[in-house]
């Protein structure tokens, strides 16, 4: 049965090998980090176990690929473990900016179907919340790229296809039943990225 030092020292050993892409100075400052929080939160909590412990800092993946993420953004020292001292880094623009960016202009889009205007703000919005989400501080680059791609990418193809298309059904009732799907696809993909933001 390993100890608890075994543990410990696995979970580090872990986050090494994830944070391999780092700079060998910043991965050693991350290690050194959560070793200390580590010591800390077992002279705090005698009674806790330390897989809780381990479990509460968070997955040794997610813990590399923030730290990675933020490598090239933050100075030295900035990076610290879920829960320990250091401020989170704040974005200049709020989360919900680039998803009402990325859903409200096709549903303005989709009730004024006639109105050149609309269809021409809405897809200058929706590239702009496309480029706000994707530099964004509050999802890691997945998690952007599947926002991207479900709000942005995927309805575009859909419609251009749908447009061009001549099989594609004629009158009004299949082109709401189209808008609807739409709508719901990037009211989903809204709801999914604001409950999974960072702070």
């Amino acid at each position: 049965m390993k100890t608890s030092a075994n543990l410990a020292q696995d979970y580090l050993s872990a986050v090494e090998r994830e944070a391999s892409a780092l700079p060998a100075d910043r991965r050693q400052e991350l290690l050194a980090d959560l070793a200390e929080h580590i010591e800390v939160t077992r002279a705090e909590r005698p009674d806790a176990a330390i897989s809780d412990i381990l479990t509460e800092l968070g997955d040794p993946r997610t813990i590399a690929e923030t730290a990675l993420s933020e490598a090239g953004s933050t100075t030295a020292g900035a990076w610290a473990p879920r829960g320990i001292g250091a401020p989170a880094r704040r974005g200049k623009v709020h989360p919900l900016v680039p998803l009402l960016m990325l859903t409200l202009p096709f549903l303005v889009a989709a009730i004024l179907p006639q109105a050149p205007a609309a269809q021409f703000f809405s897809t200058v919005f929706r590239i702009i919340g496309a480029v706000l989400l994707c530099t964004s501080v509050h999802w890691t680059a997945v998690q952007k790229a599947t926002g991207v791609l479900l709000t942005a990418v995927l309805p575009t193809v859909a419609i251009s296809i749908w447009i061009l298309s001549s099989s594609a059904p004629s009158g009004g009732t299949p082109a709401h039943l189209a808008n609807l799907a739409t709508i719901a696809l990037l009211t989903g993909t809204a709801t999914w990225l604001w409950r999974i933001r960072r702070a």
